[in-house]
């Protein structure tokens, strides 16, 4: 989730529904300025007993950060407390519970963004064998109750903790238990973020489907492979989902501005505080009817802020956010970006992945998002089959992309190897949520903890 810093009280006051739009069409890129942003969440835990570090605790969470500043990160604070780091490769910051996650720069290439991935993975284990903290990827906490997580000093999250539970009945869990591996990708022109939307959308399941690693709640199976993905089902049906209207006709940065004004608002950010603006209208907000904020007007950086709370599969800001990934260790963070650049950023993949996607209703993709969390790759297909049996394609079409974009690293390799970790999910047949099931069941002899050996 974005960090403020500042109310950006110099903002322009947004007169028109022309401002909103603007930000969005001004995403637009040329190919070469194309760019990758990857995001990734891991979970937090103290070595000795497993526990998950509060904030202020000793070697908790703050200082975690503050021990970046040794590689060179410099805090960010809200109110008095450091929320975030910030440095040459993004942003370090916290999730609600105390996930903590890494919003990396945008780069090149995916040769760049793996050794990104890696610096950061060195630097918190370097500090984490300082401090006696450990580091999970997974979908979701396996063995935590809510009650016994942290919650972070950050304005918004009180905000959303309080709304939460009024529009779900697992908001809360999608924000204490859960991490997730995002990428943020560029658009060239409207028809162009409208063909990658749509493609990313359709085949988000089989991104849900091969990155499956969210097996356990509070230390037993939970009967899903992506219990992360479930979640989202019952978070806040207003900002979530598949969006059928962006198969419709007409689609477009008009069509995202009107699905966004319908989106409640959370909060107002002024002053260095977040202002309690949950349920509102931001429609109100542009008459000055803002019942939080009467007789204001928004300005841009409350649009982006709004922007930003929206939790749809796919998400439109400057660029396009996949969302549909559990957690998980770095060579699937390399992956996950490896998989939607090879889709998306070469016009012959791009039709070719449109191809596979391009006859399913709504209602058929529904269906596959609704199965997915609990069937992975042995999620029915909408003409048949399973899910598996597309997936060996997709991964073939996102391998050609990959090739032809001949992004080649100092050892002479392509990027198409970012993908290997992938094909062997695909040949075996078992996301990563049924081998670990598969321990569970064998050496672990029902004894959730043996995860912990999956650290980073």
């Amino acid at each position: 989730m974005s960090t403020r810093e500042a109310s950006a009280a110099d903002d322009p006051t947004i007169e028109s529904r022309d401002q909103l739009v603007a930000p969005i069409a001004a995403g637009e890129k040329p190919k070469h300025a194309w760019r990758i942003g990857t995001e990734h969440e891991k979970l937090v835990y103290k070595r000795d007993d497993f526990h998950a570090p509060a904030y202020d605790e000793s070697c908790g969470i703050r200082d975690l950060l503050l021990n970046l500043r040794k590689f060179g990160w410099e805090p960010v604070e809200e109110g008095g407390k450091v929320i975030a780091m910030r440095g040459a490769d993004g942003t370090v910051s916290l999730e609600p519970a105390g996930q903590l996650e890494l919003s990396g720069a945008p780069l090149e290439n995916l040769h760049q963004t793996c050794d990104e991935t890696g610096r950061h993975l060195q630097q918190v284990k370097a500090i984490g064998e300082c401090c006696g903290v450990g580091f999970l990827g997974l979908g979701m906490w396996p063995d935590k109750t809510r009650e016994a997580l942290p919650v972070m000093p950050k304005g918004r999250y009180e905000i959303m903790m309080r709304h939460m539970p009024r529009v779900g009945s697992l908001g809360l869990d999608m924000m204490l238990r859960t991490c997730t591996i995002q990428v943020n990708l560029d658009y060239g022109s409207e028809a162009d973020m409208v063909k990658k939307f749509r493609v990313g959308l359709a085949l988000q399941p089989l991104a849900t489907a091969l990155f499956a690693n969210s097996p356990f709640t509070e230390g037993k199976p939970n009967g899903y492979l992506s219990y992360r993905s479930h979640i989202w089902s019952d978070t806040d049906p207003h900002r979530t989902g598949m969006l059928p209207f962006v198969f419709e006709d007409g689609f477009g940065y008009e069509r995202w501005v009107d699905y966004m004004l319908d989106v409640p608002m959370y909060f107002v950010f002024r002053d260095g505080k977040y202002i309690d603006a949950a349920g509102q209208s931001f429609r109100d907000f542009l008459e000055g009817k803002l019942p939080a904020l009467p007789g204001e007007k928004p300005r841009e950086s409350d649009w982006w802020d709004h922007l930003s709370t929206a939790f749809p599969e796919v998400r439109l800001k400057s660029f396009l956010e996949m969302r549909g990934a559990d957690g998980g260790p770095w060579n699937r963070i390399c992956a996950l970006p490896a998989f939607w650049v090879g889709l998306l950023y070469d016009e012959a993949a791009l039709d070719a992945a449109w191809d596979v996607v391009k006859d399913w209703t709504m209602e058929e993709r529904e269906a596959l998002r609704g199965a997915v969390p609990k069937l992975a790759l042995d999620a029915p297909l909408p003409n048949g089959g399973r899910l598996h049996d597309i997936a060996r394609e997709v991964l073939a079409i996102s391998r050609s992309g990959l090739a032809a974009r001949a992004r080649v690293s100092s050892g002479g390799d392509n990027e198409t190897g970012f993908l290997e970790t992938l094909d062997e999910i695909v040949a075996s047949g078992k996301v990563p949520a049924q081998r670990l099931l598969d321990l569970y069941h064998g050496e672990w002899n029902g004894d959730v903890s043996r995860v912990y050996e999956q650290s980073f």
